[in-house]
């Protein structure tokens, strides 16, 4: 599976979150064929709920369309590392593979701050593949947080 082809597609979905002044994070889950089951982008300030993360609605969206709660087969990319929740929910549904574009220095759970998807205690533990795309990635990122501070 191309890495940087999914991050395009996770990427597309960070620009909606940017220009709908969400924090600008974007994730995809693809099936084993490459084919797009879920995508999903922040929606915490418009839907006013704190789990609305990018993650969170992408892998919801791959289990409605496969019907499935275990997302074994599928590889889920997101421009930013998961956060502690988001990284829950994707050891819950025991994604197979993740991606992620930029490190997230604060609340990082994928090797950064904490190693959630990685911890051997739990059930599963999904590949992970950090720094695709990590400076366009991380650039949104930052031109989103400057627009935010210039406009007070």
């Amino acid at each position: 599976m191309d890495f940087t082809y999914c991050m395009e597609l996770a990427f597309r979905e960070a620009i909606k979150a940017f220009e709908r002044k969400e924090v600008p994070v974007g994730a995809v889950v693809l099936d084993s064929n490459g084919h797009v089951v879920g995508r999903g982008h922040n929606q915490v300030e418009s839907l006013s709920d704190a789990t609305a993360h990018a993650e969170m609605i992408a892998l919801t969206s791959a289990m409605a369309t496969l019907g499935n709660k275990y997302l074994e087969e599928c590889t889920l990319a997101v421009t930013l590392e998961p956060c502690p929740m988001c990284a829950g929910a994707i050891v819950n549904a025991k994604v197979g593979r993740v991606i992620f574009g930029a490190y997230d220095p604060k609340m990082g759970a994928s090797g950064t701050v904490l190693n959630v998807t990685g911890c051997k205690e739990l059930n599963h533990q999904p590949e992970v593949f950090g720094g695709i795309m990590e400076n366009k990635c991380r650039s949104l990122l930052q031109d989103f947080f400057r627009e935010l501070r210039q406009k007070g």
